[in-house]
């Protein structure tokens, strides 16, 4: 009997291990894919900077790159503490574990309260960048990033083509008569913005 149950006890000690490997595995690949999200982000929409109120938007991506990097040691951590049986090993992997827990949370917590008011703060900046900045002398970039942003977003303005109206470019010579930039319209071409029609233009609220 007491062999049967000591049998018993080692089949249960081999069904967690391996039900902690797969957990392990695919907490590494979560890791993987949140440091993926953060370096893409710098890579592929680092065009947006120039147009953004603060570093909030850099910061995001390399915390999610910390986050995703940490994530992974634990990952291999837990790994090799699974494979070796090591108690103190064991112990650390959990530590983290919980740790990571708790920052998430309070990440989580802080996003919530912090959403509306930073969502606030950019729309606000965005709008003043459209009607200061955008195709003036030294803003090239600024210029792209806006023409960038209306393209992909399939969008006209901060918070609608009325935006526009009180640009210093539309208001311009320059213009030409534009009521929008052409970067506004669904089919870009020269002058396209000339005719402000929701046909033509993004109108997303």
């Amino acid at each position: 009997m007491a062999h049967y149950k000591a049998e018993q006890d080692d089949w249960l000690i081999v069904y967690l291990k391996y039900l902690l490997f797969v957990f392990n595995f695919f907490f590494w690949v979560g890791g993987a894919a949140v440091m993926a999200v953060g370096v893409w982000t710098l890579v592929e929409k680092s065009g947006y900077l120039s147009v953004l109120a603060s570093s909030t938007f850099a910061a995001s991506a390399y915390i999610l790159i910390f986050a995703g990097a940490l994530v992974m040691v634990t990952g291999f951590l837990g790994f090799g503490a699974i494979i070796r049986e090591d108690r103190s090993c064991l112990s650390t992997y959990f530590c983290l574990l919980l740790v990571i827990f708790l920052v998430e949370l309070v990440a989580g917590v802080l996003a919530h309260l912090y959403y509306q008011r930073l969502s606030d703060e950019l729309k606000q900046h965005l709008a003043r960048t459209l009607a200061e900045n955008y195709r003036q002398p030294g803003a090239a970039d600024i210029t792209t990033s806006v023409d960038r942003l209306q393209q992909d977003f399939k969008c006209c303005g901060s918070n609608s083509s009325a935006d526009w109206q009180h640009s210093a470019y539309i208001l311009s010579q320059e213009a030409e008569g534009r009521r929008v930039p052409d970067s506004c319209c669904k089919t870009v071409v020269t002058r396209c913005g000339q005719r402000a029609h929701p046909s033509n233009i993004y109108k997303v609220e």
